[in-house]
């Protein structure tokens, strides 16, 4: 959900940690990168060259963060998630038949696509006006609402941002994420916010009596509480941003000069959607119609 601030992405079901799923995907990652150089600068003219480059090499290289279910390596091995899935779809359709993972932290995603460390982020990343100084997005995929964790019985009702600051509540969230955003423009104290690498994380903390509430997407959050008995996930809110309530949207996202593999993306993206084969793409990995959306990049990112 540091700058710039990385989205509270939710993850499908209780699983390895961030740090873990790292792990296990370095290998991938440095296979690819002995076996690939990394690619030359793009040409900024025409919208750029990436998309005849990467059918001519047949590979693109996704950044991922090793966060389900957004892009990650299972514990086969294989790469997956929403975004990979969708990413195999679609570029498949453009002409380019592999995916290839190149795993790193959330909040380096943004700097290892400009410093071409890979071709595009495939991570679920939300779409806001600093990242779109930095990054240009296709439109979401998904749009997502806000929801903590608490024990149960949720002893302290807590279902907004402003009940965490007006209750002194112990809170946390993840590394990067945009909550943490949220509950400082909700007037809580960054300093005091307690950081933890993922959502498993920060169901231990609660759990363990660490922290009264930790922060992240509906999705995270209604998945990893499943298996708990000490804790659960409230109702979705919308979190407020300049005192409006404010839907997230998480895209795909490309170097600035790349326009034209962007609009190639958007394209398929659109058809997918008119379709209705979007949706069933990302239902495996815990998404409903209601996350489904209509949003556009260029809303999100306050144009």
């Amino acid at each position: 959900m540091a700058a710039p601030l990385a989205l509270g992405r939710g993850r499908r079901i209780p699983g390895p940690s961030r740090r873990s799923l790292l792990a296990g995907v370095a290998a991938l990652g440095a296979l690819g990168a002995a076996g690939c150089s990394r690619v030359a600068t793009a040409s900024t003219e025409n919208g750029g060259d990436l998309l005849d480059r990467l059918r001519a090499a047949g590979v693109v290289r996704l950044g991922i963060a090793g966060e389900i279910p957004f892009g990650y390596i299972d514990k086969d091995g294989e790469l997956t998630g929403e975004a990979p899935e969708l990413a195999r779809v679609i570029f498949k359709r453009l002409g380019v038949d592999k995916v290839q993972p190149v795993p790193t932290e959330f909040g380096s995603l943004i700097p290892g696509l400009n410093s071409q460390q890979f071709d595009v982020v495939a991570a679920g990343m939300y779409v806001n006006p600093d990242r779109c100084e930095q990054v240009i997005f296709a439109d979401p995929d998904y749009q997502m609402l806000d929801s903590f964790i608490v024990r149960k019985g949720n002893p302290k009702g807590l279902h907004s941002y402003q009940d965490v600051v007006a209750k002194k509540a112990k809170f946390a969230t993840g590394t990067g994420y945009a909550e943490i955003e949220y509950a400082v423009g909700a007037g809580y104290k960054q300093s005091d916010i307690l950081i933890v690498p993922d959502q498993v994380a920060g169901l231990n903390a609660v759990e363990a009596g660490r922290v009264d509430v930790f922060a992240g997407t509906a999705l995270t959050t209604r998945e990893v509480v499943k298996k708990s008995s000490k804790a659960e996930a409230t109702k979705p809110f919308a979190p407020l941003v300049k005192g409006k309530p404010h839907v997230d949207g998480g895209a795909f996202a490309f170097r600035p000069t790349e326009t034209r593999l962007r609009d190639a993306f958007n394209t398929e993206l659109h058809k997918m959607k008119k379709s209705g084969e979007l949706f069933r793409v990302l239902k495996p990995f815990g998404f409903t119609e209601d996350e489904m959306t209509d949003l556009t990049a260029k809303e999100l990112c306050g144009g």
